[in-house]
């Protein structure tokens, strides 16, 4: 029986080579996980229509729809934490899936090993951690957040609160914890993805971009998430914790 998973745990993936998909499928399987497989974008949709998995691993390079486009679309309706597979390293490409609003990015080839900690990773942020303290709701601006829920409320105004991924959550909280306090991008990673991040600075300007953009459509003229020069960021607010 595989550890840190239970049957409910559920994976869609998303990716045309038969042969990759059928590989990923089996060990996710033997790991615990319920597994769908899909071809294409409209297997992708046919699939979410009798089932919401916990987490979408989505191949770049699919024919029709690419994984880029499946992945604008499904944000713009959905948080579900995304995965995003490629067999390209350019820098580039990493940033407009993470633009895009994918959670993560693993390039071809991979290791399964490799593969199964970055869902266990996404996952963990996506659910939280046990173990926490009992109230962890903060207010600061006009919103509310909580950080057991990961749900974000406005207080104040008739704007929508904010619906962020897994990672723009994640990067939430690290600021909340962590009020006017200039953070690096280093800590920042470390933070909010842990042994899984990787030395890479426009994951972090990528993030705090749609963050800040999300942030400000709640709340205009906050300021909420300033740049400090060669240095990193600072979250302006006064935070204080509320029952």
């Amino acid at each position: 029986m595989a550890a840190m998973t239970t049957p409910a745990t559920t994976i869609l993936i998303v990716e045309d080579d038969p042969e990759i998909s059928r590989l990923v499928a089996d060990f996710m399987r033997r790991e615990g996980f319920e597994v769908a497989c899909a071809a294409d974008g409209k297997a992708m949709d046919a699939v979410l229509q009798r089932l919401r998995p916990d987490i979408l691993i989505l191949d770049l390079m699919l024919p029709g729809e690419d994984g880029l486009s499946i992945c604008r679309r499904m944000r713009a309706s959905d948080t579900i934490p995304i995965l995003m597979l490629t067999a390209k390293s350019d820098e580039v490409d990493r940033v407009v899936g993470l633009e895009m609003g994918a959670d993560d990015y693993l390039v071809k080839p991979f290791g399964p090993r490799e593969l199964l900690a970055r869902v266990r990773a996404i996952l963990r942020r996506s659910n939280g951690a046990p173990s926490r303290p009992a109230v962890r709701r903060y207010a600061f601006d006009r919103f509310i957040v909580d950080l057991d829920s990961r749900n974000v409320d406005v207080t104040e105004g008739d704007a929508a609160a904010p619906q962020l991924t897994s990672a723009e959550f994640d990067l939430l909280g690290c600021f909340v914890l962590r009020p006017r306090r200039v953070l690096t991008r280093d800590q920042i990673l470390d933070w909010t993805r842990g042994r899984s991040a990787e030395p890479f600075d426009r994951t972090v300007d990528m993030l705090i971009s749609r963050l800040r953009k999300k942030l400000e459509a709640a709340s205009p003229g906050s300021s909420l998430i300033t740049t400090v020069r060669n240095v990193g960021y600072l979250f302006t607010a006064a935070v204080r914790q509320v029952a």
